[in-house]
């Protein structure tokens, strides 16, 4: 089968496009013939070796042998299932977020049926590949954050990717005022997807501008987490679904003070892979979530995607297309 791997951290640059071996399912695994795939920030973290968690992950000096293929986020249809597989058969179209395994970026992968949701029939395989990793890390955010009323306050910093996106998407019925942040060019979009106000992150700093918000959803976390919260109000919530390690760990090291002296609640989302699909399969069936992507690229493509996705342009998700929609 081809597959796109990396022997080496690095740019784009050093994805290899190559024919490997096809895999076989284990007990309780399925093998999927991958439709389509999706590029999450993990997967980018991942290939640059940045940072000194992708590296115990992935391997500490270069990549292990079984951790060459990244993406997580996979759609496709049941080829082969292992001894003790129940809930799927072959020829089944299944989608889910294959986090702490990868191989996403091939014709086929193996996966625990667990990890794994049957693909309503009008999603195409496209949307099913952008929907799990972002969308829930969207969800499970929200709902960390506890019950939100009509008319109160919820800023997004980096609300123009996949979690702001779809994050958009489920604040809509609740009534809460929702400012988003992000380049300007991403802004006419929010605005359609339902933010109440907009705010170009090159203009103007929102821990600055002296308004304040009972919520804050932070997807990239590049600013200091005291500044973050100095926008949050007496008794607000801050959710940090990712972004910078160090501003990560100065979040994990200060909420213990913050909650004590600000009286203000810090938030750290560890995303539990798949865990909500089915609401947002029951969503997208009833017309109230739909992903947005800004482009698709062919396997082959996987550097260009690479190098698109680096420059923090695309709106919403970047997806694979491994096998064309008929």
């Amino acid at each position: 089968m081809n597959a796109v791997v990396f022997s080496r951290y690095g740019s784009p640059d050093v994805l290899e496009f190559k024919e490997i071996a096809k895999p076989s399912p284990l007990e309780r695994e399925v093998l999927v013939r991958i439709h389509a795939t999706s590029l999450n920030e993990w997967d980018d973290g991942a290939l640059r070796g940045e940072d000194v968690v992708n590296r115990l992950i992935f391997g500490l000096f270069a990549p292990k042998w079984n951790r060459q293929i990244l993406g997580s986020d996979i759609a496709g249809v049941v080829e082969a299932v292992g001894h003790g597989v129940t809930r799927f058969k072959p020829g089944d179209a299944v989608y889910g977020d294959l986090s702490g395994r990868w191989g996403g970026f091939a014709e086929f992968v193996c996966a625990p049926e667990s990890a794994l949701a049957t693909k309503p029939p009008g999603m195409t395989f496209e949307q099913a590949a952008a929907i799990p990793q972002a969308g829930l890390l969207a969800f499970q955010a929200l709902r960390m954050m506890g019950p939100m009323r009509p008319g109160q306050s919820l800023l997004i910093n980096g609300a123009g990717g996949g979690v702001g996106t779809f994050a958009l998407q489920l604040l809509k019925p609740l009534g809460v005022v929702v400012s988003a942040v992000d380049s300007a060019a991403k802004l006419e979009l929010l605005r359609e997807l339902g933010a109440t106000q907009v705010h170009d992150y090159a203009r103007e700093d929102f821990t600055q501008g002296g308004q304040r918000y009972d919520f804050i959803l932070d997807v990239k976390t590049l600013r200091s987490v005291l500044a973050c919260t100095r926008a949050l109000k007496p008794g607000g919530t801050y959710v940090t679904v990712g972004g910078s390690m160090a501003r990560l760990f100065q979040a994990l090291l200060l909420w213990p003070w913050i909650a004590l002296v600000q009286r203000k609640k810090i938030r750290l989302l560890a995303l539990k892979a798949n865990e909500g699909l089915e609401s947002l399969n029951e969503l997208f069936e009833a017309g109230k979530l739909a992903p947005v992507v800004d482009r698709c690229f062919g396997l082959e493509e996987t550097v260009a995607a690479f190098r698109f996705y680096g420059t923090g342009q695309h709106k919403g998700k970047v997806v694979i297309t491994v096998v064309p929609e008929s």
